[in-house]
């Protein structure tokens, strides 16, 4: 098998040994044997990315600290993960992937392909997973982020769907602070994404703004809360009794209660 490689707008070509390649470390296709996608079976055609950063204290959810420790700020990064990645596999797609800053851990399940993020800025983390994604099967995508817990898989289905009958060239979820949980796309060009300045109030409205100004139809979501604040966290855990992320908060918010 040869795997494509993204070498600019529009082109792809055969390259055995780069990235995207059977064997190649980072993609989650191994040399032998078949990528976790190609056992799916009939499945609705398309691929949903989580982009995450290994739960590492420090390195998540610093808005968190104070006043949990950043162990603690980590392990409710982790339950937030765990909780996203269970509800991308209870979804009924072709393909799961996940593009990883870090190492797997024990959170990662059983089912899907890991690659590596690639790219500086937030944009270009996006907009290049969105494409390793793409160059290795060639389905719609849907991005979602690791700060999310209390998506669905119906939430999951709903991007998808359109994309898939080719009612929408894009789905897109908007975030409450201003950002976005959620981009679909049909067919994947970076230069939807590049540039657009992420982690501000505004990030969702001018991401949205570059789907439209492309002349894509956009099917939209509805608005989520992610968790970057302890306000935010303690509301998602409310809106998720039984979660790994709502037990987590509720541990860790024991002590400092007593």
């Amino acid at each position: 098998m040869t795997a494509d490689v993204y070498t600019g707008k529009h082109r792809r070509e055969g390259a055995p040994g780069a990235p995207g390649a059977p064997g190649t470390p980072g993609t989650g296709i191994p040399a032998q044997g078949k990528p976790a996608w190609s056992k799916a079976g009939r499945l609705l055609a398309a691929q949903i990315v989580v982009i995450a950063k290994e739960p590492y204290p420090g390195r998540v959810k610093t808005r968190l600290t104070p006043p949990f420790t950043p162990v603690e700020a980590a392990e409710l990064a982790a339950a937030s993960l765990s909780d996203t990645l269970a509800t991308v596999a209870a979804t009924t797609v072709a393909r799961r992937v996940v593009a990883l800053d870090g190492s797997p851990g024990p959170w990662l399940p059983q089912g899907f392909d890991v690659i590596g993020q690639r790219g500086a800025g937030l944009d270009e983390r996006i907009a290049w997973a969105l494409v390793d994604a793409r160059v290795t099967l060639p389905l719609p995508v849907v991005l979602i982020g690791m700060d999310t817990p209390q998506v669905t898989p119906a939430l999951l289905a709903a991007a998808a769907g359109p994309l898939v009958d080719k009612t929408a060239d894009a789905t897109f979820g908007m975030a409450e602070d201003g950002g976005f949980w959620l981009l679909g796309l049909r067919e994947v060009d970076p230069d939807l994404i590049l540039g657009v300045p992420m982690s501000q109030p505004d990030t969702g409205p001018k991401q949205l703004a570059r789907l439209e100004q492309a002349g894509l139809r956009v099917t939209m979501l509805p608005q989520l809360t992610d968790v970057d604040t302890v306000r935010e966290a303690e509301r998602v855990a409310a809106l998720t009794p039984g979660s790994r992320f709502a037990a987590c908060m509720a541990r860790l918010r024991v002590p400092a209660a007593q």
